[in-house]
């Protein structure tokens, strides 16, 4: 087990600004604890008055991933300087009841671009197992929105799907004489219609006693990694990236379902790429033997 520690920073000037300067560092003090082993996951904790710790599990699933929903969704909505209440406790136990649960319900349409609110409708409708608030999420976790992004292994567009999975279930929805990952409407349908297929699967498989776990998570780790993966763990694949991304996805439900506030005034997403924050290298979370 290693354990790393944030270096604090230079002593500020003193007077009121250096004074906020010092409590800011002090406030943004990071502790990392490593424990070693294969299929690491790292759980933010954000505590009152800004520390976080940052603990790095190895082989222990998602038993403790709500840590990361309290922590993403919380320093979101009140750690990007603009100010606020410390949410207290009745707050992290409604995010942490929507972290745990299915992902269904209304989707607060505040909290997403306006022009986008029509597919990602259309997409959470597509089936019974996802809904619209799943379908946000993972936009987020994808692209932040951005529907222009262009990422690694040929992914384009607002949902990021590789290009395979976009002629499969890619379609003019749009209505614009072309089907393209670009237009934010094709690739959000796309979206749609593959994770329903993966639901689709995920309970067959449970059906057959081949995995377990919920139909939400199982497909939401092959939209991930693939099925293939997910049935030969027999379940979400007990690595880094397959559980890193249950927990990323499903740690903006509570945002999407409005049930923490965001402030007046704070934005909707317009492009800004969410990712599990880290104060370890990213070389220290492979794993260091096989599982």
């Amino acid at each position: 087990m290693g354990v790393d520690q944030g270096e604090k920073g230079g002593a500020p000037p003193r007077g009121s600004a250096g004074q906020d300067e010092e409590s800011g560092s002090k406030t943004a003090r990071n502790t990392a604890i490593a424990a070693g082993g294969a299929g690491c996951l790292l759980f933010p904790l954000g505590l009152a008055g800004g520390t976080v710790i940052v603990i790095v599990f190895c082989g222990f699933g998602v038993l403790l991933a709500p840590l990361i929903a309290i922590y993403l969704l919380f320093h979101s909505i009140f750690g990007g300087g603009g100010g606020g209440d410390i949410p207290g406790p009745s707050d992290a136990s409604s995010v942490l009841a929507v972290f745990q649960g299915d992902g269904q319900g209304d989707l607060d349409t505040s909290t997403v671009p306006e022009d986008l609110l029509d597919p990602i409708q259309k997409a959470g409708a597509v089936c019974s197992a996802i809904g619209p608030i799943v379908i946000a999420s993972q936009i987020e976790k994808a692209s932040g929105f951005n529907a222009s992004l262009t990422g690694p292994d040929g992914r384009q567009g607002i949902s990021q799907l590789l290009p395979a999975v976009f002629t499969q279930y890619g379609k003019d929805d749009d209505g614009n004489g072309k089907t393209s990952a670009l237009d934010a409407k094709d690739s959000i349908l796309a979206q749609g219609r593959y994770i329903c297929d993966l639901a689709g699967q995920a309970q067959q498989l449970i059906d057959a006693n081949e995995a377990v776990g919920s139909v939400l998570d199982l497909a939401l780790a092959g939209y991930d990694v693939g099925m293939d993966a997910v049935r030969a763990a027999k379940g979400v694949p007990k690595t880094a990236e397959a559980q890193g991304y249950v927990a990323a996805v499903r740690a903006q439900f509570a945002k999407y379902a409005g049930v923490a506030a965001i402030p007046s005034g704070t934005a909707t997403p317009t492009g800004v790429q969410t990712s599990l924050p880290t104060a370890v290298p990213t070389e220290s979370l492979s794993p260091t033997s096989a599982p």
